[in-house]
């Protein structure tokens, strides 16, 4: 496994929409394990090919429940609406105001190619929305309602506290 370069908001790739994954090779294979790897060391909550500079259709997720790696992943339904904050690994330190479905139902392959559907509500129905976007050359910016602002992670808070304690 390795850390691949999140490909940041103006880099055309993030533009371009995504092929569908024919099998799973090992190259393929591969890239779901730096996906994770990669997603994990960003410290972010989802991350689709595109972010790392390949154009084929796989995410992986991880609000706090385990991986859920989704190859050529489509949205079935959706139903009710959550508004709130959404940042993004390519857009590093900011985030903005996004309407999103509350419930959604996908079609997806795992990473042996078994297919499946999955149901998902708030957090897990938003990620997958957002990164599903990723997948059509869409990033979260466009649905912004409202200013983009700087994100102060909890850690940078507690950081400044101490400082500012001495």
């Amino acid at each position: 496994m390795a850390l691949r370069t999140i490909r940041m908001l103006g880099d055309e790739i993030l533009r371009k929409t995504c092929r569908e994954v024919k099998s799973m090779t090992p190259r393929m294979q591969e890239l779901i394990d730096d996906m994770l790897e990669t997603m994990y060391h960003a410290e972010g909550v989802g991350l689709a090919a595109p972010q790392v500079g390949v154009l084929r259709r796989i995410v992986v997720i991880d609000i706090g429940d385990g991986p859920l790696v989704m190859v050529n992943p489509v949205l079935l339904e959706t139903e009710g609406e959550q508004t709130g904050d959404e940042g993004c690994l390519s857009l590093p330190g900011k985030a903005g105001q996004v309407t999103r479905p509350n419930h959604i139902k996908a079609r997806y392959f795992d990473e042996n190619m078994e297919e499946y559907e999955i149901e998902a509500e708030e957090l897990l129905a938003r990620a997958i929305c957002h990164e599903l976007d990723h997948l059509d050359g869409h990033m979260y910016v466009e649905l912004v309602e409202g200013e983009i602002h700087d994100v102060v992670y909890e850690d940078e808070e507690e950081d400044e506290t101490a400082e500012n304690d001495d």
